[in-house]
């Protein structure tokens, strides 16, 4: 008969560590794994954030001063368009004057964001120093780099006015107010290099001529 020779085996708990030995190893391994996958997703996520910040720099396009300066005034322009319109609700009779009011609200309100928008890819502040923004104040006389900006005493007047009154003075300041508009956005379209800008100047030309126009033929039946 064959003799066969016994292998001696080793203790329970002996065993019993040997495996939690081997388990720790395996978790140890795979921890380090999860640090360099964890280092890859930060290394990914800066690169990401920096791809995104150069497409919305790129989005903005090339363009120049004139650009910048269409920006810069056209914000404050329309903003206080926004503010003339808005006392049309409850001040204004004439129907139409308070629709043309409602409808420069709609156009102008989302240019505001889209001229801030611009100005921030460019790296640019949303207002230019007082002494490069003249006119700011030249009332209804359209003169000045802002022409028909409205003066303070104009608005005050503007906010003192209700029916009839307010429909006349209304469309008066608001037929000078969008002649200086007119006037920036033609200078844009002339001197201005981003295509994007030059493109809402055209829109600003069309848009506020049709409504001088209407608002001439109101202003001529109050």
């Amino acid at each position: 008969m064959t003799a066969f020779t016994r292998v001696p085996r080793r203790p329970l708990h002996r065993r019993l560590a040997l495996v939690g030995a081997v388990a720790a190893g395996g978790l140890l391994l795979a921890g380090c794994g999860g640090n360099d996958d964890m280092e890859g997703t930060d290394h990914t996520s800066a690169k990401e954030s920096a791809a995104s910040e150069a497409t919305a720099s790129s989005a903005a396009g090339a363009f120049n001063d004139a650009d910048v300066s269409f920006a810069q005034m056209m914000i404050p322009h329309h903003e206080q368009a926004l503010k003339m319109a808005g006392l049309a609700d409850d001040r204004a009779s004439n129907a139409r004057i308070k629709s043309l009011a409602g409808q420069i609200e709609k156009a102008q309100d989302p240019e505001i964001v889209t001229l801030k928008s611009w100005l921030k890819g460019w790296g640019k502040p949303e207002k230019a120093p007082s002494d490069e923004m003249p006119g700011m104040h030249h009332g209804a006389s359209g003169k000045g780099a802002m022409g028909g900006m409205m003066s303070e005493e104009d608005m005050r007047k503007l906010e003192a006015a209700k029916g009839p009154a307010f429909d006349r003075a209304f469309a008066s300041m608001m037929i000078d107010h969008h002649k200086g508009a007119i006037a920036m956005a033609k200078d844009e379209k002339k001197n201005g290099r981003n295509a994007k800008a030059k493109e809402l100047a055209d829109d600003v030309v069309k848009n506020q001529s049709t409504e001088v126009a209407t608002l001439r033929t109101l202003l001529d039946r109050l």
